[in-house]
């Protein structure tokens, strides 16, 4: 499986202009994906957008149909049987987050950009989950028709669900509810010692920018955005939508802490805007690098499998942008 970092920028950048329209990390997924679920929690009733998710019996044969549901069900110990085909710079069968997790064999895909519903239908899945998915009515009602499918509530925008709440929605599918609680209180508190340990990050301004986008080739995420979520779990303050941004608009981009997404140094040094802004010349940047590293996809997957790894490659040097020394060198992430 290949992440699209580039491709499903572009999609997602799409997606919510329209919607805008309108070690702990082993400890973090290896309790919960030990527990093989009980059989007494089913059957199950899950409101989501579309309609209501009936899920008779345990699921033993899982296809993900979402940009990063497959994260959720293997930290959750479901058994995977089908994912999205994720086509882009990054090699998704090498995430370092789910080495513990991601079985030796390929799992089979059921489509990139389109899904292919009869490969879904001859993998004879049990649970289809597409929380990520960004999947429309019709589309829901031929998942729905080849097996229960798990879709996102209509409580979020499209792609903006907290990762809290697609573990725990998971979990319910999969019949371990307090596996997944656990999940998450356990990374809720790696996110609380960061924020004991890094009080200047509560209420800083940050900018995460999403490189080769648009006219101006920026992209500022906002809280619509799953990627936004990772700093403002951290206490970081971060702007309520999403906006792609025009060459006289880049100055949106120099707020307290820049994150740049797909820029590694010698990008960021050939901006010849960018590289001019306070935050960029004072060292209060952070560099995830090309959307081919593994730091860059931790984000966009933003699961309770990557959001460890993501606290212990940036935490630190987002502590060094943000305490507002410009003698502070900022050691950037390596993946």
């Amino acid at each position: 499986m290949r992440r699209p970092l580039a491709a499903l920028a572009t999609t997602a950048l799409a997606l919510t202009l329209a919607a805008c329209g309108g070690s702990d990390e082993d400890a973090a997924g290896s309790s919960a994906a030990s527990s093989s679920g009980s059989s007494d929690a089913f059957p199950v009733s899950i409101e989501n957008a579309f309609g209501t998710t009936e899920i008779p019996e345990r699921p033993e044969r899982v296809v993900t149909i979402g940009f990063n549901d497959a994260d959720f069900v293997l930290a959750l110990g479901g058994t995977l049987v089908g994912e999205r085909e994720l086509l882009g710079d990054y090699d998704a069968t090498q995430r370092p987050w789910a080495a513990g997790q991601l079985p030796d064999e390929d799992i089979p895909t059921v489509g990139s950009e389109e899904l292919n519903l009869e490969e879904i239908a001859a993998l004879q899945p049990d649970l289809i989950v597409g929380v990520y998915s960004f999947i429309d009515q019709a589309t829901y009602d031929q998942l729905s028709a080849i097996a229960p499918t798990l879709a996102q509530t209509d409580e979020y925008a499209d792609g903006a669900t907290p990762w809290q709440e697609q573990t725990l929605l998971t979990g319910r599918a999969l019949g371990v509810e307090d596996e997944a609680q656990q999940l998450v209180d356990d990374v809720e508190g790696r996110f609380a010692d960061a924020v004991e340990a890094n009080p200047a990050f509560e209420g800083a301004s940050v900018a995460v920018d999403l490189t080769g986008l648009g006219g101006s080739g920026h992209y500022l995420l906002g809280q619509d955005d799953l990627r936004t979520q990772f700093f403002s779990d951290l206490g970081f303050a971060v702007p309520e939508t999403s906006a792609e941004l025009s060459a006289e608009r880049l100055d949106l981009l120099d707020a307290d802490v820049l994150v740049e997404n797909g820029y590694d140094q010698a990008a960021l040094d050939a901006d010849t805007v960018v590289s001019q802004l306070a935050v960029v010349t004072e060292d209060r940047t952070v560099l995830l690098g090309q959307y081919s590293s593994a730091v860059s996809a931790a984000l966009g997957f933003g699961s309770p499998l990557s959001l460890p790894y993501l606290l212990d490659q940036l935490v630190d040097p987002l502590a060094a942008a943000a305490d507002g020394d410009p003698a502070t060198a900022v050691e950037q992430p390596q993946s």
